[in-house]
């Protein structure tokens, strides 16, 4: 019996080192211009849900979050390269990108939608399909712009570096509606409240995940505190924060 307690406590202690990072500092590749997953603040601060839950995360297994902003467009390369440990960035999990990076447990489902003006808020999805002016915006290596290409045709599609550069040309009249996900499409409408909608929503569920790079026992970690602000709480309480229901 004594040996059996005694292995127990070796194999609880075992984890529990594996968990602890010993205050290591994690530089973190995100895009920060997508909120509510990550922007910039005014005064110049990044922040967002992908930094409140990585600061959660590292808080259980002993770890610095330091958040570097990167254009979304080769942040896989960026992270192969080792400019930085991981990539947290609202990032979807496919099948194409496991095949190069490793992926943290699904912390988060998004939906995708389509954002249209205000003006054009009647617009349905079979208006989007069956009309061929009708030319869509996406940022450029997102899924959101694979949807768009797979359900409307590429020649129909326009890609832009960014979310919010989608957005402007949006409102400037230069495409009719973004596909974006459904959550970041609730912030975009809160930002510019009276000049774009969100009409379309359910289009796919998109899991997210933090990424490492291939074989990096890291995810290790980052997988047991994701579970823990699971089992506390914790996560439930950042997702009330920071989205609106999808």
């Amino acid at each position: 019996m004594k040996k059996l307690l005694f292995v127990l406590i070796a194999s609880f202690l075992a984890i529990g080192f594996a968990q602890d990072l010993g205050g290591r500092v994690l530089l973190i590749g995100s895009d920060t211009t997508y909120p509510p997953f990550e922007t910039v603040s005014e005064d110049g601060e990044i922040v967002g849900f992908d930094i409140d839950l990585m600061n959660a995360v590292c808080e259980r297994v002993n770890c610095v979050a330091q958040f570097q902003t990167t254009a979304w467009d080769g942040i896989f390369a960026a992270l192969a390269a080792g400019e930085f440990d991981a990539v947290v960035s609202g990032v979807s999990i496919t099948p194409e990108r496991d095949e190069i990076v490793d992926f943290s447990n699904p912390y988060l489902v998004v939906n995708q939608a389509i954002t249209v003006r205000v003006e054009d808020e009647d617009l349905t999805f079979e208006d989007f399909k069956d009309d061929g002016d009708l030319i869509l915006g996406a940022q450029i290596g997102t899924t959101n712009a694979n949807l768009a290409e797979a359900e409307f045709g590429r020649d129909r599609v326009q890609l832009y570096d960014t979310f919010p550069a989608a957005i402007l040309a949006l409102i400037n009249g230069d495409i009719s509606g973004v596909v974006i996900d459904g959550t970041a499409a609730d912030a975009f409408e809160q930002q510019y409240a009276g000049q774009v909608s969100v009409n379309i929503r359910g289009l796919s569920a998109d899991p997210l995940g933090m990424v490492v790079q291939e074989g990096d026992e890291l995810v290790d970690a980052l997988n047991a505190g994701l579970t823990m602000i699971q089992e506390d709480g914790t996560l439930d309480a950042l997702i009330s924060k920071w989205f609106n229901e999808e």
